[in-house]
C-alpha cells in the first residue's frame, strides 16, 4: 500500500461557548483536515488546529506545510513506517501541527490495514481515560456557575483558566473551591501568565487558605525553563510543563534541570503520535508522569491524542475536552463521552468512517 497523495480542507466550527485563556479568547475554531491517499483505495485521516499564539501556525502555513509533507511521502509504502515518519519530520523545519495530522492519519493507515483499533497498534488498552474539563478565565462568578455546571455533568476534575493577575487568581480559586466543595479535583493552568515569583506568590498563598490544588500547568513563559524549576522548588504542590515541552529534546532538559513533576504531551505541539511517544518515553525513564491534552481541537485529532493516551500507563492524567466546546463534529465516528469518559469503538484504527463536514 503506497501514499499516492494527501488532501486537505479547512473547517470552521463554532464553539457551544466561548473559550477564554490568558493567551486568547475565541468563539469559533478553523481545524484543517487532512486525507492520506493510497493505491489501495484505503484512506487514513487526521487533523490539524492552528493556534498561532502557542505553535506559530496559521491556517495557510499548515495547508502549505501538509503540501510540502505531501510532496516529499508521495510514494512511499505504508509498511515502511519507520522511514516514513523519519521523513515526515526531516522534511520541513518546525510545523508541528502539519505534521501532526499527517502523522495521526498514517498511524491510523497502520492500524485500518491490521484491521484494529489504533490503541491497540500503540499497546492495548492500558487503562480507562476519563477527561477533565476546563473552566474558562472570567470573573469569580462566572467560573463558579460554570464549575457547577461541568459537575452538573457528571465530571469530577476541574481545570481552572488562570493567569495575568495573582490576586484575582488566588480570589478566584478560593471561592470556586468553597462553591464546589475539597472533593472535586482543581487543576490549574496560567498558561503563562505569570512570572516565576507570581507563581510562588499564587502557589503559597493558595497553601495557607487551604485550597488543594493537584497540579500547576505552565504557570510561566515557555522558554523560561529556570523559572520553571523556580516555581518548582518553591511550591507545595506538582508543577507540569505545557507550552515548554515541544519535543523530546525539550523534555530532556526539562527532566534534566529538575524542572517539572509532569509533562503535557500534545500532538499539535509535538508532531504527532510519533515524538509523543518518545516523550512518554523519556519521562517514563525518568519516574515523571504525564498528562495528555489538545488544543482547541476536533474529534478527529483528539480521537488520535486519546488512543495514544490509553496506550500508554505512564500518561495518567487526560485533558481531552475540546470536542465537547464544538458544536458540531466535522467527521462520522471516532471518540465519544459518557460524562466524563472517553470513549472508543472498536472500529479499525481511530474509527473515523468518513469526513461529513465541508469547507
Amino acid at each position: 500500500m503506497k501514499i499516492t497523495g494527501i488532501k486537505s480542507q479547512v473547517v470552521s466550527i463554532p464553539l457551544v461557548t466561548t473559550f477564554k485563556t490568558a493567551l486568547r479568547s475565541i468563539d469559533q475554531i478553523e481545524n484543517i483536515i487532512v486525507t492520506v491517499l493510497t493505491d489501495s483505495g484505503q484512506v487514513g485521516f487526521g487533523s490539524a488546529a492552528p493556534v498561532a499564539v502557542i505553535t506559530g501556525e496559521t491556517v495557510s502555513s499548515i495547508i502549505g506545510g501538509i503540501e510540502h509533507i505531501g510532496d516529499s511521502l508521495s510514494g512511499m509504502e505504508i509498511a515502511d513506517w519507520e522511514n516514513i515518519f523519519q521523513r515526515l519530520n526531516s522534511c520541513i523545519i518546525g510545523n508541528m501541527s502539519a505534521k501532526a495530522a499527517v502523522d495521526m492519519a498514517i498511524y491510523d493507515l497502520l492500524a485500518k490495514s491490521l484491521d484494529i483499533p489504533l490503541y491497540r497498534l500503540l499497546g492495548g488498552m492500558t487503562c480507562n481515560v476519563e477527561t477533565d474539563i476546563t473552566v474558562s478565565i472570567d470573573t469569580p462568578e462566572k467560573m463558579i456557575a460554570e464549575s457547577k455546571e461541568r459537575l452538573g455533568r457528571g465530571f469530577d476534575t476541574l481545570k481552572i483558566k488562570v493567569g495575568g493577575d495573582p490576586e484575582l487568581d488566588i480570589r478566584r480559586l478560593e471561592l470556586i473551591q468553597e462553591a464546589v466543595g475539597s472533593e472535586t479535583r482543581i487543576r490549574i493552568d496560567a498558561n503563562q501568565g505569570w512570572s516565576a515569583k507570581e507563581a510562588v506568590q499564587v502557589g503559597r498563598e493558595l497553601e495557607r487558605r487551604g485550597v488543594v490544588i493537584e497540579l500547576m500547568e505552565q504557570p510561566v513563559p515557555a522558554r523560561d525553563f529556570e523559572g520553571m524549576r523556580y516555581v518548582r522548588d518553591n511550591v507545595a504542590f506538582p508543577v507540569y510543563a505545557d507550552e515548554s515541552v515541544f519535543s523530546p529534546r525539550d523534555a530532556l532538559e526539562l527532566i534534566g534541570m529538575n524542572a517539572v513533576d509532569g509533562l503535557n504531551i500534545k500532538l499539535m505541539k509535538c508532531g504527532g503520535i510519533y515524538n509523543g511517544l518518545k516523550i512518554a518515553s523519556i519521562a517514563e525513564t525518568a519516574g515523571i508522569p504525564c498528562m495528555i491534552g489538545s488544543m482547541m481541537e476536533c474529534h478527529i485529532s483528539v480521537s488520535a491524542a486519546a488512543h495514544l493516551a490509553a496506550s500508554r500507563t505512564v500518561i495518567d492524567k487526560y485533558d481531552l475536552d475540546a470536542p465537547l466546546f464544538c458544536s458540531t463534529n466535522p467527521a462520522s465516528g471516532g471518540i465519544s463521552y459518557q460524562g466524563s469518559r472517553v470513549c472508543f469503538s472498536d472500529d479499525p484504527g481511530l474509527g473515523i468512517e468518513a469526513i461529513i463536514m465541508q469547507e
